[in-house]
């Protein structure tokens, strides 16, 4: 939980507020974003990092090893790349072959260790990993940008920037598993570990360290191919690349599966936001690197593209938005009178959803001091809510459900709008997918992934039982375990509930993923349908060799003309 701040004035915002899907689904990475945490903590602590082997031949085939040395433990992320034919390439979760594959290796691995995970590792879940390994990805290359930057290398010249933008990374990754699938460590096994406490950190990590290792290998390709003439990327092109990824439905349950945890990063988020609306002043040089980055949030709104047409009207909402803001900072007081209040409730009319969140995450940009230190309360221990406490009384639960989902007691569920979807589990691959209900005998199959639906059900019955502890409710109504659990933890988290129905026919599963994926620190959200999508990860970011004297935490949007790292 979060300790109050005495010096916060303003309120959080409501829950009813933050909590629909249509403003999730636009959440923009922050200063509390993991993969930023993440190389705010390496930089700190003077993690230092070494390529330990990079056997790879002239057809890309081989194996690679990178460390990473922090003040107590070393991290290794031990790659498999591989020839793989054009037209075995592909994103679906159904894939048996990619471009490269790896793993996140707790400590050093010895010979032994990679000859074991090279026949493994490339099999993906066909194979199996052990308790020293902490994660399981793969890749595959960018069809439009790698042989392209290959060959330019190869004849000496550096990729053209216009072409690098319009895709932003070499290599995506389609999944990056962690705690314990396919017989890799289970969290509990790293959980108290400083630099693994914070919410996904080991992934995190993983994909940093893949990021050195594709622009590597790409410099690696076109050297072995024209050894005489090739030259490496250019240092400040290098880090327009970063790490695409490629995520689906699997990751859309999360957000429900999860409140306690997800409570705790929007609690981050909007104390954070808080704090900075709760300044009674700012001085000169917050005020300027507020404009400063403003002026490159809105250059970063130009390099992001879609074809998808939700994120197209998204994309004009929000380069509009910035254009509002940018007019409306060429005359703004940011120095007096409460500020960053002023500028946000001017928001909240002047802005779309996307502008605000945006917003929201620019305002942290100047005050690492108030902010920064909230990521550390972003973790949460769920075992500690697998228990319901019986003796809650009957009204007592009553009560709070009609606070906690007044919206969805308003909506009708025997429609047929209202329950059109199905979220089942995936017989053949054990992933999450959506399907049509009154299309589909899915119905018998479907998960409790709807808890407004699930809350109005259980206050149908909650209304004809008497008085009493819920626990004698609960032995005749067994099926409202879950929803009781969830009120719970609600009452205690307040962002813990999405307040939207997930079933309904006009449900978006990208505004979860997106949610979730902001928490990341993605950029460029790029939906290819309703139910999956393409992000970048670590564009612009300081690579290992790099990160003792560059930026840990300024790079996320391009800099301006004449600006370096």
């Amino acid at each position: 939980m979060h300790e109050p701040n005495p010096d916060r004035t303003i309120a959080l915002r409501d829950p009813n507020v933050v909590m629909r899907l249509a403003r999730l689904g636009s959440f923009h990475q922050s200063r509390l974003s993991f993969m930023r945490v993440l190389l705010r903590r390496l930089k700190s602590e003077n993690w230092t990092f070494e390529q330990r082997k990079f056997d790879i031949d002239e057809h890309g085939v081989g194996r690679a090893v990178y460390t990473a040395h922090g003040p107590e433990r070393s991290y290794s992320l031990v790659a498999f790349a591989n020839d793989l034919p054009p037209e075995k390439r592909s994103d679906r979760v159904i894939a048996t072959e990619w471009d490269a594959t790896f793993t996140l290796f707790d400590g050093i691995p010895t010979e032994d260790d990679v000859d074991r995970l090279s026949r493994n590792v490339p099999k993906q879940e066909a194979g199996r990993v052990s308790e020293k390994e902490l994660s399981l990805s793969r890749a595959n290359r960018s069809v439009r940008l790698w042989d392209y930057v290959v060959g330019q290398l190869a004849s000496g010249n550096q990729p053209e920037l216009e072409k690098i933008e319009a895709v932003g990374y070499l290599m995506r990754t389609t999944a990056v598993y962690g705690s314990g699938k396919f017989g890799a460590a289970d969290r509990e096994q790293s959980a108290h570990r400083p630099e693994c406490q914070g919410p996904f950190q080991i992934e995190m990590l993983s994909v940093f360290l893949t990021r050195a290792f594709v622009m590597d290998l790409v410099e690696h390709m076109a050297r072995l191919r024209a050894p005489d003439i090739a030259v490496p990327l250019d240092p400040a092109l290098r880090r327009r690349f970063g790490i695409g990824n490629s995520t689906g439905l699997g990751m859309a349950p999360f957000l429900l599966n999860h409140p306690a945890l997800i409570s705790n990063w929007i609690h981050a988020r909007e104390e954070a936001l808080s704090r900075i609306r709760s300044l009674p002043v700012a001085s000169e040089d917050e005020a300027h690197a507020f404009r400063d980055i403003a002026a490159r949030a809105d250059l970063h709104s130009d390099y992001w593209t879609s074809e998808h047409p939700v994120q197209v009207e998204k994309l004009k909402h929000l380069r509009a938005d910035m254009d509002a803001l940018a007019a409306h900072l060429e005359t703004a007081d940011l120095i007096s009178n409460r500020p960053w209040d002023r500028l946000w409730h001017w928001s909240e009319t002047a802005l779309s959803l996307e502008g605000q969140e945006q917003l929201a995450s620019l305002l942290m940009e100047p005050y690492g001091d108030l902010v920064d230190g909230l990521s550390s309360c972003m973790s949460a221990d769920e075992t500690q809510f697998y228990q319901i406490d019986g003796s809650m009384r009957v009204s007592d639960l009553k009560a709070l459900i009609e606070d906690l989902y007044d919206w969805a007691l308003d909506i009708d569920w025997t429609s047929r709008e209202a329950q059109a979807r199905v979220w089942y589990v995936s017989e053949e691959k054990l992933e999450p997918r959506m399907g049509e209900r009154f299309d589909e005998p899915i119905e018998p199959y479907e998960q409790p992934l709807c808890p407004g639906r699930d809350a109005a059900r259980m206050y149908s019955d909650l209304k004809n039982f008497e008085e009493g502890p819920i626990a004698a409710f609960l032995l005749r109504h067994p099926e409202h375990r879950h929803v009781v659990r969830r009120a719970q933890i609600a009452a205690s988290h307040p962002y813990a509930e999405i307040r939207d129905n997930t079933i309904s026919s006009t449900v978006m599963p990208i505004d979860l993923l997106r949610a979730k994926l902001s928490f990341f620190g993605a950029c460029h959200f790029d939906p290819r349908s309703d139910r999956w999508v393409r992000i970048n990860m670590f564009q612009h970011a300081p690579f290992p060799h790099e990160l003792a004297s560059g930026n840990a935490d300024g790079w996320t949007y391009p800099y301006l003309p004449g600006q370096s790292a």
